[in-house]
């Protein structure tokens, strides 16, 4: 083999050798990382979660409390569950149907190592009472959640007071 073919050789396994590289670079580069994989399963929890915790119809309260319990875990599981004879008695006197939509989310906190993110959400509630016009009322929650073996789960929910600028 001559200098000039072993010349060409090696400029086409270094040529080969970038090519494969930039394939991979450019193939990782449009994978998700898994922090963004992980605020995005954040957030798609927190959307639901809230959604699902604005959300009761006094006809099939049992039904709807089992689905809060099924959303939240910790803390907020703790108070949803030792509440839930009162607030079962006091939603069915009041008889009404509420259904939240989230209209707007986003992750403002997410530490993947914890497992912890913080969701904020504005929610538009309908409030359909038995006898009477139903009624919509918008409002903005925070939602702090864990990540649990079974998914992320909230933790705890609050109001969010609107402030005007």
């Amino acid at each position: 083999m001559t200098r000039v073919q072993a010349s060409v050789v090696v400029l086409l396994v270094l040529a080969a050798a970038f090519a494969g590289w930039g394939g991979w670079t450019y193939w990782q580069a449009g994978q998700p990382s898994d922090a963004e994989v992980a605020r995005d399963d954040a957030l798609r929890a927190g959307r639901s979660g809230v959604a699902t915790l604005t959300t009761l119809d006094y006809q099939t309260i049992d039904a709807g409390f089992a689905r809060w319990l099924d959303v939240a875990t910790g803390p907020l599981r703790e108070e949803l569950s030792s509440a839930q004879d009162a607030s079962k008695l006091q939603i069915a006197k009041a008889k009404t149907v509420t259904t939240g939509t989230v209209l707007e989310a986003a992750v403002t906190e997410l530490d993947t190592s914890a497992g912890t993110a913080r969701v904020i959400a504005a929610v538009e509630i309908m409030v359909k009472p038995e006898a009477g016009e139903q009624a919509a009322k918008r409002s903005r929650f925070q939602a702090d959640l864990a990540r649990t073996d079974a998914g992320w789960k909230l933790t705890g929910l609050a109001q969010v007071p609107y402030v005007p600028a």
